[in-house]
């Protein structure tokens, strides 16, 4: 990418990568930092390991997978923050795939549940781990919603 002088980004070559708890359900990939490490001025030096979600290295998410790293990446860079200058940053990356963030976590929600809470209206599903009994309402229509068994695999 034009935007990064190779002086800057060659610190990024000998940061490790690792995969993160294959269960989690939010996060898509971390940069952990060495302890100790002055959080005011994070250098590239400091960064322990990169962790991505180990379904992201299935075929079917490898372009989002791109941009996960990608995003890690300007973390490792000193960028701590997801403020003004750190989304200015991330809407240089070319590439098609980040655009599906929120894809990726229905995909693991529903992935992980035991339940699907399905409204009988609107036909719309809510991924949970225990039953809803009876005691939730669909936000959409205002319907009592009904437990489901999730039959989807869980590898």
């Amino acid at each position: 990418m034009p935007l990064w002088e190779r002086e800057t980004i060659l610190p990024l070559h000998s940061i490790p990568l690792a995969v993160l708890r294959k269960n989690a359900t939010q996060r898509h990939g971390v940069t952990r930092f060495q302890r100790g490490a002055h959080l005011s001025v994070l250098k590239t030096e400091d960064v322990e390991t990169i962790d991505l979600h180990p379904k992201l290295l299935d075929d079917a998410w490898l372009d989002y997978a791109r941009f996960v790293l990608y995003h890690e990446y300007l973390h490792a860079l000193g960028n701590r923050f997801h403020d003004t200058n750190f989304r200015n940053l991330e809407q240089h990356w070319p590439h098609a795939g980040a655009e599906r963030g929120r894809e990726f976590t229905k995909y693991l929600r529903k992935r992980t549940a035991t339940w699907l809470w399905v409204c009988t209206s609107c036909e719309k599903e809510y991924p949970r781990r225990r039953k809803a009994n009876g005691r939730f309402r669909c936000r959409t229509c205002s319907t009592i919603l009904i437990d489901v068994e999730n039959l989807q695999e869980t590898n």
